[in-house]
């Protein structure tokens, strides 16, 4: 941990939530609230987190790292998680940092915690600056899909005579099951329906900030790579709503998804010179 970093727990409906605060060194350049991913790839994301608050705030940028509800030392249980607790929880913390800061207060999400910071900023009557995105995830549906992929894999591998195309299928089945009311165990996270049933409706196409500039970062195995047609598409669809996108890509590792804990500088120095680029006066005007 930062020596400087402050920890504390904040007040919040239901319980408290666990914050880390990275003061700015110097004359305060902007503030950002960190919006975590999803189940395991919040503890592989962790160092790489942490490495990049301490990275910015002695650049002059004040830091806030949040265990939402259900995660991490926060408060409640993952299986009594809510997209709607989630959106409050980055209300509360972003409204403490702005009292502490008294400046305009950014989003820093990854993966998942990518498309939280975009709803929470189109709800969110404050003005949101800068919005920093590590590789969010694109669509709800197929995330989750991805994730109960990990269940039907860990049942195929307790059972070696399973036909393993029936993995496809068998995560189908899952999501109408869970979709359909009932909770179920991956990967040790207990999700309930209710979050499910959020993040399957989530499409990042519909969440364009027009009011923010937005850094968005994709990380790529080899240089030199072309942006995937995907991407390519929605970025071209945000910049037709008004979106301020700087789209970049990072050559390093998917961090978050790692079998080892594992780090990107290149990720770090870009983020930081991403904001460094943007006049003080335009993030205070915001």
């Amino acid at each position: 941990m930062n020596p400087s970093a402050e920890p504390f727990f904040l007040d919040a409906e239901p319980g408290q939530r666990f914050c880390l605060f990275h003061p700015p060194a110097g004359a305060c350049r902007g503030a950002l609230l960190y919006v975590h991913p999803f189940g395991d790839e919040m503890n592989k994301a962790r160092r790489m987190a942490a490495l990049t608050a301490r990275a910015l705030a002695a650049r002059g940028y004040g830091v806030l790292q949040l265990d939402l509800y259900g995660c991490g030392d926060s408060s409640g249980d993952f299986a009594d998680a809510r997209w709607e607790t989630w959106l409050a929880d980055l209300e509360a913390a972003s409204a403490w940092l702005h009292a502490r800061l008294e400046v305009p207060v950014g989003l820093w999400g990854l993966r998942l915690g990518g498309l939280l910071a975009l709803e929470f900023a189109q709800r969110s009557a404050r003005a949101v600056p800068d919005i920093v995105l590590w590789q969010p995830v694109q669509q709800g549906g197929a995330f989750l899909k991805q994730f109960l992929r990990l269940l039907s894999v860990n049942e195929m591998l307790a059972q070696p005579e399973a036909d393993p195309n029936k993995a496809a299928s068998n995560t189908g089945m899952l999501r109408t099951t869970l979709l359909g009311g009932q909770a179920l165990e991956v990967a040790g996270y207990e999700l309930a329906p209710q979050l499910a049933a959020a993040i399957d409706s989530l499409d990042a196409a519909r969440l364009a900030p027009a009011a923010s500039r937005v850094h968005w970062f994709e990380m790529i195995s080899a240089p030199d790579r072309p942006l995937a047609p995907a991407l390519a598409r929605l970025a071209d669809k945000w910049r037709t709503q008004g979106c301020d996108l700087r789209l970049q890509q990072v050559t390093g590792p998917a961090f978050w998804a790692t079998q080892e804990i594992s780090e990107s500088d290149a990720l770090t120095d870009a983020t930081c010179a991403a904001l460094d680029a943007v006049p003080v006066h335009c993030r205070e005007a915001a």
